[in-house]
């Protein structure tokens, strides 16, 4: 396989074409607007289709339609967008139809700028919309890991009848690196789209819906849901460790491409004599709850030191999983302002030299 030097959001794009999507649906927004670009050439030319809604809101509804028909379905949005779709997507999640989402996020809340950022970590992991559904969600650091977590996610909206989203930010979309294609796109076998509108003849006609007026009927699907997001705790939990050892005495958790400014800190922190290792969830729901756990019981952590382009969300999570078995300190920046690797190390240097340091340390 040759290496073709790409941007971020068209790596993205060609992944998705490459997965089999066949109808990709948007509204334009920075920093993601790229991908329509390059799908609004590349669709036609596979014999897909591509068009340009009204509205966000739209979007989400088109997504709807076409995959009842059991056709993989993509869009892409940043942040306000996303919000917009957030309806549309409890619906997808409640009628069990697969789609794949791509937010390259963007400093907020409200309109916000448009520079990268991490805080819609809980818009993605908790579920943005109402009721009782979750998304399945994959945070690449690289444009490989992208390129690979998005062919990946379109099997895994398959598997499990449910969206699922890649969360990058501006960083992700913008950067250019050398990414490679599969020559072809192997999956593992996937149950027959039985479920799918495609014609009633022959058969009973189907009805795709999220709407159970009877509320014993509307707690069985929210069980069955239930079931299938306990399926991917146990089955789709991925992450990544990074230098961890058994001089670790602090261990950072970090996602995205923040982990891999993260990674920088700690290779120069390494030529100081200092030992840090790197906990990176690649999957943030769900989330390696009990992997960290496990990494954090190593006898040498004194702290884990969790750090976002955000005020603090996935500290939430890290938190749980670490259940106060050992201290947890933040670090981040927002507003678009993208930490350093002298930032992270001067934050590390903090915690080896006192105990007194305070929860959860902030920076704006």
């Amino acid at each position: 396989m040759a290496k073709i030097l790409m941007k971020g959001n068209e790596a993205i794009a060609e992944a998705a074409l490459r997965a089999g999507a066949t109808n990709y649906f948007c509204y334009p927004i920075t920093p993601q607007t790229e991908v329509a670009e390059y799908l609004a050439k590349r669709m036609p030319e596979v014999g897909g289709v591509f068009l340009q809604a009204e509205s966000e809101i739209a979007v989400g509804n088109m997504l709807f339609g076409a995959a009842s028909t059991g056709k993989r379905v993509f869009t892409s949005s940043s942040s306000p967008g996303i919000s917009l779709m957030q309806e549309s997507l409890s619906y997808m999640a409640g009628a069990h139809l697969p789609c794949v989402i791509l937010n390259i996020m963007r400093g907020g809340p409200g309109l916000g700028g448009i520079l990268p950022a991490q805080s819609d970590y809980f818009q993605a992991t908790k579920g943005g919309g109402h009721g009782d559904y979750r998304v399945l969600v994959l945070a690449p650091s690289t444009l490989q890991e992208a390129v690979d977590l998005t062919m990946l996610a379109f099997h895994l909206a398959d598997k499990y009848r449910n969206p699922a989203m890649i969360i990058g930010d501006g960083m992700t979309g913008q950067m250019m690196e050398p990414v490679e294609f599969p020559e072809s796109f192997v999956e593992s076998e996937l149950p027959a789209k039985t479920w799918a509108a495609t014609g009633a003849s022959g058969r009973k006609p189907l009805v795709i819906k999220s709407l159970f007026l009877d509320p014993l009927a509307l707690e069985q699907n929210n069980i069955a849901l239930k079931e299938k997001y306990d399926q991917m705790q146990r089955e789709e939990v991925r992450f990544e460790l990074y230098k961890i050892n058994a001089k670790n005495r602090i261990l950072i958790v970090s996602y995205g491409t923040m982990a891999r400014i993260c990674q920088t800190a700690i290779d120069a922190l390494e030529g100081e004599g200092i030992s840090v290792g790197l906990f990176r969830p690649i999957s943030v729901f769900p989330f390696p709850h009990s992997q960290l756990r496990e990494e954090i019981s190593r006898a040498n952590v004194e702290t884990v030191l969790t750090i976002e382009m955000s005020m603090g969300q996935m500290l939430e999570d890290v938190e749980r999983a670490v259940a106060e078995r050992k201290p947890v300190r933040f670090f981040g920046r927002t507003g678009g302002i993208v930490p350093s690797p002298e930032e992270v190390m001067e934050e590390t240097r903090k915690l080896l030299d006192t105990k007194a340091a305070p929860r959860r340390s902030r920076k704006a």
